[in-house]
């Protein structure tokens, strides 16, 4: 990981280890792609021929794994073709062809971190109270094959991407208020492990967090001390989020979709 400072703030990314991707793939030369993925394209286990050197699939798409570490604008596509090991076809491969275009575009691409005006917060007296705030989002049965979701979520310290991940759920949700939900518990262990950290290494703890979601029915059974018949499935879900709502460590907020920064994260 290549790191730089200057006067925007430090910089955080893997050019070298890209450019090393393209050759590798013999792509240098290529001309890049405007997104990671096409959207048009469905991948699963049917479509287009097994591939013969199954060992180059997988190597070329471990490399690409290493590099979501500085790249959260291709978890998602990443993770799509990880889950196709072990029996990769030719549309798959094309698929992975794919993103390393789009790397060429801006291989030099990765995190910065400044300061964006987040550590002294007006309204709270601690000088090093910190904002953490988490947007949450999922693609309520989105896989072709089957039908399981993908959750998507990233976090935000001081204004700056810290973490992120995008991965499909181990098990089948029946509504989109369920999946969700199952996306808000995860960020909310995450928030929660965040907290931790920044207490232990001095910083205040005492602003509650703020996670983000865009559906209304996860909200209001994090809000509703009621159990329904038909939430009993995700009761440990929800007694979790619950908690940390009525304790003051959670704060949840509404977001548009069209505002909902982790949906780049579910399809």
């Amino acid at each position: 990981i290549e790191v730089s400072y200057s006067e925007v703030g430090v910089a955080l990314c893997q050019r070298k280890y890209t450019l090393d991707i393209l050759s590798d793939a013999s792509l240098s030369d290529c001309k890049p792609s405007d997104s990671p993925m096409d959207p048009l394209v469905k991948l699963d286990n049917e479509k287009g021929e097994l591939l013969h050197d199954l060992e180059k699939y997988r190597r070329l798409v471990g490399k690409l794994n290493y590099l979501t570490i500085t790249r959260p604008d291709i978890s998602f596509v990443v993770s799509v073709v990880s889950q196709l090991m072990s029996a990769p076809r030719t549309t798959h491969w094309q698929a992975v062809l794919h993103i390393v275009r789009y790397l060429k575009g801006a291989p030099g691409r990765g995190l910065i971190f400044r300061d964006r005006g987040h550590l002294h917060i007006v309204g709270y007296s601690d000088p090093d109270c910190l904002e953490v705030t988490g947007y949450s989002d999922a693609d309520w049965a989105g896989c072709p094959v089957d039908r399981r979701s993908t959750s998507g979520y990233c976090i935000f310290l001081g204004g700056n991407l810290v973490s992120w991940k995008s991965k499909k759920q181990s098990v089948v949700s029946r509504s989109s208020a369920e999946v969700e939900y199952r996306v808000m518990a995860n960020v909310t262990r995450e928030l929660q492990w965040i907290h931790m950290l920044l207490t232990e290494i001095g910083f205040s703890a005492t602003r509650p967090s703020t996670l983000h979601c865009d559906n209304k029915s996860a909200m209001h059974i994090a809000s509703n001390s009621v159990f329904h018949e038909r939430t009993k499935h995700i009761e440990v879900d929800c007694h979790y989020v619950r908690e940390k709502v009525n304790c003051g460590e959670l704060k949840l907020v509404h977001t548009r979709s069209e505002e909902q920064l982790a949906d780049i994260f579910t399809k």
